[in-house]
């Protein structure tokens, strides 16, 4: 594997300028031994050194020696027959065998460079017993280690590097894999998030919008006959708008229902009751069984948000004369009931949630008490009225922030 400009590194940089001031710097010791020395052949020997360090010099100008192997091969056997012309030359030549294992073991494959390694310490061997006039074991010594320091130093090198170039692709794996799950999570969040405000919009909101609604409705069939019943419901109709404004700022905020300000979820539920009465054609009567007890805000708005849905849906489609709701406190679970007396329905036949106005009644209803670990339960049958029942785990109340009470 070779290492390209650009991606080379302050310390590979500075290996690689230590490796061409050795290589020119052994080259010129060759050349200034022979001049100094008075040598046969010195001028020579400092021609051949001079055009070897020319030859190599213009190596790491040619873009394409660190692009192309091919490249590099061409450039490496040229350097490697002037270098053999030195060796013949001078002794002192064969100390540049050295950075040549180096080059061949950085710019050929692993086979390539292994070979070229092995060929160069043969010719320097026999380059240096041959100015020696004979040949022994300590003549070998010197090229043969210097070949196995270098096979040694690239090959460790080489292993680094493929180990750091995978653990910076499992890196890279890993933070890409990071931004998804954070995209995803943000993804989900903002749809949980759509989901709850469609809820929220559905239980407050558009259910103040239908009291308004068929309150107004029944001030106009009141008129002209009755103009203090329509007056009575056109007053009705603008405390709803005030309420139904109320709800809508502290909606906005992301506050508790205003109905649970200042008083308990016993007290809203009374509440709700009344104003339905005084609003609608439906007497609704409020119970309270058990011990009353400080419930997490969110059990509160819960089963709050949950009462008022079913009354508006009472009122709008059950035609019903009265209904109950009954707050239950039962030890470790608390419970809302809501029964009326109206015309009732199959709970199997239901439409499709997007095929109904609105679409989030009983879903959402299902959807927050699911999401406190508790139990929706639903019954009616046609002629014979509707009985349903919200029930939520206190156990857990540890986990949620618990409403104080005065």
């Amino acid at each position: 594997m070779k290492t390209t400009a650009a991606a080379l590194t302050p310390a590979t940089r500075t290996l690689t300028w230590c490796l061409h001031l050795l290589t020119v710097g052994l080259l010129a010791l060759a050349g200034v031994r022979a001049a100094a020395g008075d040598r046969p052949h010195a001028g020579m020997i400092i021609l051949v050194a001079v055009t070897c360090g020319l030859i190599y010099a213009a190596g790491p100008l040619l873009p394409s020696v660190s692009r192309s192997r091919h490249a590099a091969a061409k450039w490496l056997a040229a350097v490697g027959a002037v270098w053999l012309i030195l060796l013949t030359l001078s002794a002192d030549a064969v100390w540049v065998a050295f950075p040549l294992y180096f080059l061949h073991l950085h710019l050929l494959s692993r086979r390539a460079g292994l070979t070229a390694v092995v060929t160069t310490t043969v010719a320097a061997v026999t380059g240096f017993a041959a100015h020696q006039g004979s040949f022994s074991p300590t003549t070998a010594i010197g090229p043969t280690l210097g070949a196995a320091v270098a096979v040694a130093v690239v090959w460790g090198y080489q292993s680094l590097y493929r180990e750091s170039e995978h653990r910076r692709r499992l890196i890279e794996e890993l933070t890409a894999t990071r931004a998804d799950l954070a995209a995803a999570q943000h993804t989900a969040g903002v749809l949980a998030e759509r989901e709850r405000l469609a809820r929220e919009v559905h239980d407050t909101l558009a259910q103040g919008f239908t009291s308004i609604q068929l309150l107004l409705r029944a001030a106009e069939r009141a008129l002209p006959d009755t103009p203090h019943k329509a007056a009575h419901h056109v007053g009705q109709a603008r405390q709803a708008a005030v309420d139904n404004l109320a709800e809508a700022r502290r909606f906005v905020a992301a506050l508790t229902p205003p109905a649970l300000d200042d008083t308990t979820l016993a007290g809203a539920l009374e509440q709700l009751c009344a104003t339905t009465s005084a609003r609608h054609r439906l007497t609704a009567r409020f119970h309270l069984t058990g011990d009353p007890r400080p419930l997490p805000a969110a059990h509160e708005t819960a089963l709050l948000r949950i009462a008022q849905s079913a009354l508006a849906n009472t009122v709008r489609h059950a035609e019903a004369t009265t209904a109950d709701v009954t707050l239950s406190y039962l030890g470790d679970h608390v419970a809302v009931d809501i029964v009326d007396d109206g015309h009732g329905f199959d709970p199997h036949r239901l439409p499709a949630p997007e095929a109904r106005s609105g679409g989030y009644g009983l879903p959402a209803m299902r959807a927050r008490v699911l999401a406190l670990g508790g139990t929706l339960t639903l019954e009616s049958v046609p002629g014979h009225g509707t009985a349903l029942a919200a029930q939520l785990p206190l156990a857990c109340s540890s986990d949620h922030p618990v409403k104080a009470t005065s």
